[in-house]
This record gives structure tokens, sequence and C-alpha cells, in this order.
């Protein structure tokens, strides 16, 4: 950008001596801050058992004609996070075929049952996101959330420093998805179990800022009653 005259200055002729050329400097800040660099995990290894009664899977029930998680990963995709894995574990076959053709990572978590610990481990310790800024974690049975969404939570990522844990919330709810900074990701590759991440977000004293997105951050779908009230069909 060209520096403006000072009141009172004339011009100066094209190509005189006193024709300014932006310096360094003014150009650096003219130029926007660039987007944090944000991958993102899909946990969708769970063997959902609130839903066992009714014999289908979550995750299989379609939203708009789509299977939960194939939506799920739509979203992440076209909010331009970028990798994008999902964590599979329970009917991993058939998880992964309703992914076919996009452009994800599918990453078994062999030891899924023993808790969504395990299934972020194994997602954080995946190499693709070792140099990223943050990783969006998003649980797949969420069927309100939108790439907007995701969006309003990058860019609140890159106001403050790319050095904060942000969680999605509705009326002073934390809820999700949840953006992990890179300082936590070696801790989170040590997760076990059913044990989350709370407690190493609590010893980190990092800054925990909730983003208000409206209902959609509390809104999951664990029971089958659930599925149809939020405008789901079972299938699966």
């Amino acid at each position: 950008m060209i520096a403006r005259d000072r009141p009172g200055q004339d011009n100066p002729a094209p190509g005189s001596d006193e024709t300014r050329i932006p310096t360094a400097l003014q150009t650096d800040r003219a130029m926007p801050m660039p987007g944090p660099s944000l991958g993102a995990i899909l946990l969708a290894a769970g063997a959902a058992r609130r839903m066992a009664p009714s014999g289908y899977h979550k995750l299989l029930a379609e939203f708009d004609g789509t299977p939960l998680v194939r939506r799920a990963a739509q979203t992440l995709l076209s909010a331009d996070v970028s990798p994008v894995l999902a964590v599979t574990g329970h009917r991993h076959q058939e998880i992964g075929a309703a992914l076919g053709g996009l452009d994800i990572r599918l990453v078994f978590n062999p030891g899924y049952a023993s808790g969504i610990g395990s299934s972020l481990a194994c997602g954080f310790s995946d190499p693709g996101l070792s140099q990223q800024d943050g990783v969006l974690v998003m649980l797949a049975d969420m069927p309100g959330i939108t790439p907007d969404h995701v969006k309003q939570m990058a860019e609140m990522f890159r106001r403050h420093d790319r050095a904060a844990v942000l969680r999605a919330s509705h009326d002073g709810q934390p809820g999700n998805p949840v953006i992990i900074p890179r300082a936590l990701c070696e801790g989170m590759r040590r997760l076990t179990g059913d044990n989350g991440a709370r407690d190493l977000i609590r010893r980190s004293d990092l800054p925990v800022l909730d983003v208000e997105i409206g209902p959609a951050a509390l809104l999951d779908v664990d029971t089958a009653e659930a599925v149809t009230r939020a405008g789901g069909v079972l299938k699966g």
C-alpha cells in the first residue's frame, strides 16, 4: 500500500526523486495476519452403548440423506482445516465406507473400547498434525455443527495468538468442538483409557476461552430418540 501524502504537501511527479515507495515495514503492516494452521480430529470410534437397544449405529443415521459421520467430516473439510483425521473403532469398516471418497485420513484405534482418551492419543499421534498451530477436536455425533462454527473458532484462536484452549459453548455451558494448541499436543498423545483432556488442560495454566456458537455446541445424539428428535433417520 502506497503511503498517503502529508497534509499540505504537493503530490510529487511520477518518477521524481520525491515519489515514496512503501518500506518493508509499511508493507508488512498492510498485510493481514495469516490464519492459524489448524488440523482436525473427528472422533468416530465409540461403541455408542446407549444405542445398543435399537441395534442402530448413530453415526450411520442419515441427516438430509447423508450419514452423520460423513456430514461431520464434510463440515470440517468445508471449513478449510487440514489435515482432517477420523479416528475409528467400533464397526470401523462401515464407518470407513460412509467416509469413502473424502479427503480425510482414517486412523483405526484398536483400543477404542477403553475410552475416549485412547482415541485422542491415537489421533494426536498422527505425524500429519505435529506441525500445526492447533488441532480442532470434534465429536462425530453433533449434527448441528456447521463450517461457520468451525471458522468462528479458528478466527478466535488466531486472535489469541494460537496460545489458548478454545471450546464451543452456549449460554455459558461448555460444549464441543474444542481447539487444542500445539503446546498441549505432546500431552494429548499420552492420554489413556477414558481420561479426556480436562486434567491436562487444567495443569497447563493456559487460558481457556469459551466461544458462543449457539445450541449446536451442546447437541449430540446418544440415543435413538435423540437422533429422531434432531431430524435424523435411523440406518445401519
